[in-house]
């Protein structure tokens, strides 16, 4: 099998509005899940780089869109292919304890860049392995489906299920989530499901 890594990894931007977004053309995978469903820590294991995105204990901290600049590795024997891209952080949705018009803001400016990005190639949803049917995740993905996303479901968290709970979860989650890719079980702790992840962003945007 091919060796896959993150080689470079960096905060780029930060933006609430189209005017704000990178011009480069780089392609862009996105992740998105409720809030305090690991987002910032996912991303910070994926790219092997503990501080990269804010990591925080309260929920709805990340209230921007983070653009991180990372460049993937793929070596195969002697040939090595390298592909520069952007991770995106988006805010999370459902936390309750914010105010509503702080919350429609959020909501605006997420729904404006899943709209209006044109180098967006692939949306992560997020969601936690150990509640695999939530209405609010289900309302999300059934809008991201409307939108054209091409979506990846994400199960996060997944060190703290039993193995038997977590195929249980996974089979739960290809039922509600048919068209979301088949779903893969991460854990930022031990980075389990990290190769599989940027195999199927590779193959997203190769």
């Amino acid at each position: 099998m091919a060796a896959l890594d993150v080689i470079q990894a960096k905060y780029v931007a930060t933006a609430v509005k189209k005017s704000q977004y990178p011009t480069d053309g780089l392609a862009e995978v996105a992740f998105l899940g409720r809030s305090n469903v690991g987002k910032s820590s996912l991303i910070n294991s994926l790219c092997n780089h503990r501080g990269l995105a804010r990591v925080s204990g309260s929920p709805g901290k990340t209230q921007t869109i983070n653009y991180y600049g990372v460049t993937l590795r793929q070596e195969d024997g002697e040939d090595v292919r390298r592909y520069p891209l952007y991770f995106v952080d988006l805010p999370g949705y459902g936390f309750a304890k914010t105010g509503k018009k702080q919350r429609d803001m959020w909501s605006a400016f997420i729904h404006e860049y899943i709209r209006e990005s044109t180098q967006l190639r692939l949306l992560c949803l997020l969601i936690d392995s150990r509640h695999p049917g939530l209405d609010l995740d289900l309302q999300a993905y059934e809008w991201l489906l409307s939108a054209g996303v091409s979506v990846q479901i994400v199960a996060t968290k997944s060190d703290k299920l039993r193995a038997r709970e977590r195929q249980q979860n996974l089979r739960t989650l290809a039922e509600l989530f048919p068209d979301g890719g088949r779903p893969l079980l991460y854990s930022s702790l031990k980075r389990q499901g990290q190769t599989l992840l940027l195999q199927q962003i590779i193959h997203t945007i190769a």
